[in-house]
């Protein structure tokens, strides 16, 4: 039941079930809603969402302006959890392992030698945070966190965020086939700025051509170093369009072998190996990523 003051009538009551849990719908990286199909309009937000024992287990937020009988409420557990933070604080304190992560595609696996596709796939590891000084590597996928399963970086994300600051976590993670456990403190989440990379020619490769950084392409851009080599064109239909490369990506390795150069580039990429895809390291604005091309 959902009781609020949709369009300023006061005190109103629907019923419903709850359609599913740990909806993911845009909000932000720690989505972990509770759908509903009682009625939720505008004036709800705010209100409790109650089960038939009369136990509050949700606060309605939110609904699809285009649907009907789908409404989103925050768990009451996490409220709870925000509202001892505000108590205590007077802010929200959010747990944080110092790496980037990305989900593993079909292509990844494949490329990884996965037997699935569980996990968050390590992509940056940030100096002198917790995940560092624990041993985590890049090109490591976090599969349980303090006892918890990852499936995706979602999970990891909302798991992460729930945990206290300073606490001492025990992370697992897989590494070239190997379960490894590991222990790290965790660290207060703050605004961080992550840096970019960067822009040299070369022939048409997979459906890419690329280009070396130079001092002054790295200046023109606003990147922090000349490492790697920059996508400067993608060609539609190729290998490297359908995986997901752009213009402007910045290249860092090759089947994890690091490239300072178009002639790096080109002889990492042309090694015969037995895999039919390619795996990239690449940075775009912001992150990095792993991507594997098909070999044409």
């Amino acid at each position: 039941m959902a009781i609020g003051n949709p369009f300023g009538l006061d005190h109103t009551v629907t019923a419903g079930i709850v359609s599913a849990k740990g909806r993911v719908i845009g909000a932000g990286p720690y989505d972990n809603f509770i759908q509903t199909d009682a009625s939720i309009n505008p004036g709800n937000s705010g209100g409790p969402l109650f089960n038939m024992a009369g136990e509050v287990v949700g606060i309605n937020t939110a609904i699809v302006a285009q649907g009907q009988g789908i409404g989103f409420a925050i768990p009451v557990n996490m409220a709870k959890e925000i509202l001892e933070d505000l108590k205590a604080k007077g802010k929200v304190t959010r747990g944080w392992l110092g790496v980037s992560v990305q989900d593993i595609t079909e292509d990844l696996a494949k490329s990884l030698k996965l037997k699935d596709r569980n996990g968050a796939l390590v992509t940056e590891v940030f100096e002198g945070d917790p995940a560092d000084k624990a041993g985590i590597k890049q090109g490591d996928i976090i599969i349980e966190v303090d006892g918890k399963k990852v499936k995706d970086t979602h999970e990891l994300l909302r798991f992460v965020a729930v945990l206290p600051v300073g606490k001492k976590a025990t992370v697992k993670v897989l590494r070239e086939g190997q379960v490894k456990e590991l222990q790290l403190t965790v660290a207060e989440r703050e605004d961080r700025k992550e840096m970019a990379s960067g822009r040299g020619e070369s022939k048409d490769t997979y459906g890419m051509s690329v280009q070396d950084i130079t001092p002054e392409v790295a200046r023109q851009l606003g990147l922090p170093s000349t490492g790697g080599v920059i996508v400067t064109r993608v060609r539609e239909g190729s290998a490297a369009d359908e995986g997901g490369l752009q213009p402007y990506d910045v290249i860092l390795q090759v089947n994890r072998v690091k490239v300072a150069s178009v002639r790096d580039f080109h002889r990492e990429i042309s090694k015969k190996t037995a895999d039919d895809r390619i795996l990239l390291l690449i940075r775009r604005g912001k992150g990095t990523y792993y991507v594997a091309i098909r070999k044409e």
